[in-house]
């Protein structure tokens, strides 16, 4: 009797693989902008330390402090304010269309593909919360903080290494950004679940009302951003004066845009949407909101106090250890379990320098910090100065652990943006297409034919130099 045929081992998942063509582009062009507007933060986080520890750092409180808006509609509100929950608003709209494009068409389509990239975010959130806890159940410290190093900055991040002039291969940065879109929507739901005060619901309800008829005019494809635009203003309003923090009107409205891709459509209503807006976010709403979020008088006591104390101890280590090894390990155990195969152009330690740069929590996890200090501006600050140096450490850590492996990823570029027959698609996509090794095989015959010529005439040139005169 025949010994049965073994079952056959199913196949292992690439794991950083290459990216399709789209979106190969669409990253490039959404990381190209942030990382504009990610060197427009750090330019305004640092004038922001300068301003409040010069001598005239008074008038930074002053300016910070000042209130503006209608206080009828219950809008009168701080510079501060403004920034943190009208301007952020506007990141967090951009953070929704960003998640609603990857569950449709990007990474997080996929619910095999989905798993791994969401375990780490999910692992990269959680372990930071419990590093954060265990340093203050020992020292005695607050809990109310547990949320502030869970958050990543994508933006900040990409400034890193616009700073330091590195660059990562398009699977490491898509894996960047995948781990930023799920850490922005955990980050909303913390926010709208614990940093809710008491609710108005008749505000609430009104809220509801405009989020409706927003996606109705989306739904009868009504355009004009004269009809959005005013809508937006009022159901933001609306949601700030219900309780529920004003930035998760913002996040309704990008999940509620229409990111497929129609056939003969280059890109999605959603898409273009986000290419219109993400500038305004990347270079104006969040330099503004850093500007005047950022400023924290830092002296040498200050800087001694984030170590020793237990509530900004627990932010640093949070930023620097928790993210770094929750992710990592996150990354691992889901790569394992779900049988994933790492791209063998990458090792682990790339994973590692990536989730290092992770711990680069700077918008969001200001934003948490103020809301979970609220009224108490001493810890508020402190808060703030640990997010920063947190920051600052996680970022000199990537920054090693990138540069150990700088050419490695400047030869995966390069093969990633070869193009030697110029037909503006990288010969990285087209290897498997016989008409792409036609025209290179043409191409390279051409090239040995002219070196042939240009050898036969220099070679004609040295007879002519020899023969007698």
């Amino acid at each position: 009797m025949p010994a049965p045929a073994p079952s056959p081992t199913p196949s292992r998942r690439k794991f950083l693989g290459l990216l399709s063509l789209p979106e190969r582009q669409y990253l490039a062009d959404a990381l190209r902008t942030e990382t504009v507007g990610g060197v427009l933060l750090l330019l305004a986080a640092v004038a922001a330390l300068v301003w409040a520890n010069s001598p005239v750092g008074d008038s930074y409180a002053t300016v910070r402090d000042f209130h503006i808006g209608p206080s009828a509609l219950g809008l009168d509100l701080s510079i501060q304010h403004w920034a943190a929950d009208g301007l952020l608003a506007i990141f967090f709209f951009v953070a929704g269309i960003e998640l609603k494009r990857e569950l449709v068409a990007g990474e997080l389509r996929d619910p095999k593909a989905a798993a791994l990239p969401v375990i780490a975010a999910l692992c990269g959130m959680a372990v930071p919360a419990l590093v954060y806890t265990l340093v203050n159940a020992i020292g005695g410290g607050s809990m109310d903080g547990w949320a502030v190093p869970t958050a990543t900055d994508i933006a900040f991040a990409l400034a890193v290494l616009a700073v330091i002039g590195t660059s990562l291969p398009s699977a490491l940065r898509a894996f960047l950004l995948t781990l930023a879109v799920v850490d922005d929507l955990f980050a909303i739901l913390i926010i709208a679940v614990f940093f809710t005060s008491d609710l108005n619901f008749l505000a609430l309800g009104g809220a509801l009302v405009g989020l409706a008829l927003f996606w109705l005019l989306l739904r009868k494809k009504v355009r004009g951003w004269y009809v959005y635009v005013p809508l937006a203003l009022v159901v933001w309003g609306l949601m700030y004066n219900s309780g529920v923090h004003a930035t998760i009107a913002g996040v309704a409205m990008g999940l509620m845009l229409d990111c497929s891709r129609r056939e003969g459509q280059k890109h999605s209503r959603g898409e273009h949407i986000e290419h219109l807006v993400r500038p305004l976010s990347a270079g104006v709403a969040v330099p503004l909101f850093a500007l005047f979020s950022a400023g924290v008088a830092v002296s040498g006591k200050s800087i001694g106090e984030v170590f020793t104390q237990p509530v900004t101890l627990g932010v640093v280590l949070g930023l620097v250890v928790g993210k770094a090894v929750g992710i990592f390990g996150g990354t691992w155990l889901a790569a394992r379990f779900t049988r994933a195969e790492l791209n063998e152009d990458l090792n682990w330690p790339d994973v590692f320098a990536v989730s290092s740069l992770a711990g680069i929590g700077f918008t969001v996890s200001l934003l948490i910090g103020e809301l979970a200090f609220e009224g108490d501006q001493a810890i508020t600050g402190e808060v703030k100065a640990a997010v920063l140096f947190g920051s600052l450490i996680a970022a000199v850590l990537a920054t090693v652990l990138l540069k150990l492996r700088v050419r490695t990823y400047e030869a995966l570029i390069a093969d990633e943006e070869r193009d030697e027959d110029m037909d503006g698609i990288p010969d990285v996509y087209e290897r498997d297409n016989p008409e792409y090794h036609l025209r290179m095989a043409a191409i390279y015959e051409k090239k040995a034919a002219e070196h042939r010529e240009r050898a036969q005439l220099a070679g004609a040139s040295r007879d002519d130099a020899d023969s007698p005169a």
